[in-house]
């Protein structure tokens, strides 16, 4: 690079460098999508931030509640490591420009939903639903919330516009009752949450749970 340019470029580099290595918060374990047959700690964290996030987005905008969260296990790029988090930190993990979208699903979908995601076999990223299923995979009981699964009820569900336009065959999202784009990149979501909070607290509880 011409050492003028180089010059000129120089501060604009540190002061980025800077600001993508200050310090938000902490982790206490490393999080790792590579841990857990049918969740991970990473992806309940993804799922429960996520959820929590567009909940009070979604109720503030349109006077509705977000029922659950759903994400992809292959969105998620990088650990998030032990120790000190930063905004590099959320670029790792999802350095993707997705937003965040709630999708207005009828419980058909739902149940749907639920089917992919036992034929899948992946720890997709998720919160605020538990699926009950048996040794031969098929599905118990459905609860959103506390709540069992009413078919004919709307359900509004928190997840990003590459799934709710059909990535990764997630095509029960293009059956829906209305889309709804809170404007909001994951990432972004991500980092504020690591501003709002001094240590991370990650739950391992089971989403989806055999019998």
């Amino acid at each position: 690079m011409n050492s003028s340019i180089e010059t000129f470029v120089k501060p604009f580099r540190e002061h980025i460098e800077k600001d993508l290595d200050s310090i938000l918060a902490y982790n206490p374990e490393t999080l790792d999508k590579s841990r857990g047959e049918w969740q991970t700690n990473i992806g309940n964290f993804m799922a429960d931030v996520c959820f929590e996030t567009a909940s009070l987005v979604f109720e503030k905008r349109y006077q509705q509640k977000i029922d659950v969260c759903l994400l992809n296990h292959g969105g998620i790029r990088s650990i998030l490591p032990k120790g000190n988090v930063t905004t590099r930190t959320a670029f790792e993990v999802m350095p993707f420009e997705n937003n965040l979208m709630v999708i207005a699903l009828k419980g058909d979908q739902i149940r749907e939903m639920a089917e992919y995601l036992l034929k899948e076999k992946k720890p997709h990223p998720l919160s605020g639903i538990k699926i009950y299923f048996n040794s031969e995979l098929k599905i118990k009981a459905i609860v959103v919330g506390t709540s069992p699964l009413d078919l004919s009820k709307t359900y509004y569900v928190a997840t990003s516009d590459y799934l709710s336009n059909g990535g990764d065959n997630m095509i029960f999202f293009q059956k829906n009752e209305g889309t709804f784009d809170l404007d909001y990149k994951i990432r972004n979501v991500l980092i504020d949450h690591f501003k709002e909070v001094d240590t991370l607290k990650v739950s391992m509880d089971k989403r989806i749970i055999v019998e």
